[in-house]
């Protein structure tokens, strides 16, 4: 479990919220909640509706599709964004590669955060494009070694 203080520092240096301010920071650190994990466990599955996303405070997850792995979050990153914007179901799954703990920002609490203050829309959008970016290179990389 995080202090307050201790989710304060975390939080300021996720890369989501990174350059927003202290006040708004406070204040999304204290409405999020801190889940536990054990290792090996299905935060989601491809195909859950998706209504929050996760912040790994400790441990690491591991974002899949079937046996395919897309990528591993480790601590300070966030997860499973796409399904907060696009009401779509989950594209893929996430599972612990250890015991996690994670704070959970649903999508209500990331909405009203998203109106208050703009730049997270902004800096999510960074991250998902850099995501995507890093999923092209590895596709191509792949075909590259089958040629």
């Amino acid at each position: 479990m995080l202090t307050s203080v201790d989710r304060l520092l975390f939080v300021r240096q996720v890369p989501i919220f990174k350059e927003l301010r202290d006040d708004f920071i406070v204040r999304l650190a204290s409405v999020m909640d801190e889940l536990s994990f054990p290792a090996n466990y299905n935060i989601f599955q491809a195909g859950d509706e998706g209504r929050a996303l996760y912040i790994v405070v400790s441990g690491r997850v591991k974002v899949h599709i079937g046996n395919q792995e897309m990528s591993v979050f480790p601590k300070g990153q966030s997860f499973g964004e796409m399904a907060v914007f696009d009401a779509q179901p989950r594209s893929a799954s996430a599972t612990t590669l250890e015991t996690c703990e994670c704070l959970e920002l649903t999508q209500e609490q990331l909405y009203e955060a998203i109106e208050e203050t703009p730049e997270i829309a902004v800096n999510i959008i960074g991250v998902l494009s850099r995501r995507i970016r890093e999923l092209n290179e590895k596709i191509n990389s792949v075909g590259e070694s089958r040629g």
